[in-house]
């Protein structure tokens, strides 16, 4: 009987402290971002102070997102929505996101950013594109700006650790800068260097590091047969082996144009949450294959 109701005494406890660390979740203010790299940079600047709900899970293609009744709870419950700006299915859930909770503060990370307003189209493709390039996030000078806004956020939220977001802040674009001098470093004698990726999710890090990026998807848009053609051409003329492709993405497009150019398909996560891991891996890959003969 003592040995029963030691037991019980231990469950108890453990059943205690497990309702009292869902609390201590629950009773976290939540934010809601719309990738995993936006959880990443809110994360650097105010540690684990909020729960940070995520649109865009692991694995998912930003094509085919679909709204969770799991993060409508999050949605109903979070303060800031950060917003990138211009992914296709911000559009298209912005709506539905805000009528399940119309007291949460929207913020675009977007404005006041040098974006791209259309993709560089190519000779048989006349006229100006359309739509404003969305992938601001793989651009080291871009985060910067957008850690600057996520810290403002975060401190209206939680005034009294304004200083430690600030301090936070500072060191995340002290990590920052590294990484651009890095990146521009190992890049210097290839500025210039061209190379073919499916999506055109590398346009922010072309221009910021003097490269010459051509995508099969100008726009975002679905490549056709005289875009394949084209850009089949000028792989064999520039003799480029690789085609980069996001790991979320349909390969067999990309097969068919690999075996045209007698190449390979190089996997790259432009919504990897090791942000500046990332970047650094994106970096070699891109040299190791410009020195490929």
């Amino acid at each position: 009987m003592k040995i029963a109701g030691f037991l019980i005494v231990i469950a108890s406890i453990g059943l205690f402290s497990c309702n009292q660390s869902q609390n201590k979740k629950e009773d976290k203010q939540v934010v809601t971002v719309s990738i995993l790299p936006e959880r990443t940079f809110v994360q650097k600047i105010a540690g684990d102070d909020f729960k940070v709900n995520v649109l865009l899970p692991p694995g998912a293609s930003p094509a085919s997102f679909t709204l969770l009744p799991s993060q409508l709870k999050d949605i109903a419950r979070s303060e800031v929505w950060f917003r990138m700006g211009h992914i296709g299915f911000e559009y298209a859930w912005k709506e539905k996101i805000e009528q399940a909770n119309k007291k949460m503060k929207v913020v675009d990370l977007s404005v006041g950013l040098d974006l791209i307003k259309g993709e560089v189209q190519f000779k048989s493709e006349p006229g100006p594109a359309s739509g404003v390039n969305p992938h601001t996030w793989m651009s080291p000078k871009l985060v910067k700006q957008m850690a600057g806004k996520i810290m403002e956020e975060v401190s209206i939220l939680n005034p009294g650790k304004k200083s430690v977001y600030k301090d936070n802040y500072l060191k995340f674009v002290t990590e920052i800068d590294e990484l651009n001098d890095s990146i521009e470093s190992a890049l210097e004698s290839y500025k210039g260097e061209p190379f073919i990726l499916f999506h055109p999710s590398l346009s922010y890090y072309a221009r910021e590091y003097g490269l010459i990026q051509y995508s099969l998807e100008p726009g975002g848009k679905q490549p056709t047969p005289l875009r394949m053609a084209e850009l089949v051409k000028l792989a064999k003329q520039k003799d480029i082996r690789v085609i980069y492709i996001q790991s979320d993405l349909d390969r067999e497009q990309a097969r068919v144009f690999a075996e045209e150019i007698d190449g390979n398909i190089v996997e790259m996560w432009p919504l990897n949450p090791e942000w500046k891991k990332n970047l650094k891996e994106i970096t070699s890959q891109l040299i190791e294959n410009f020195n490929v003969e």
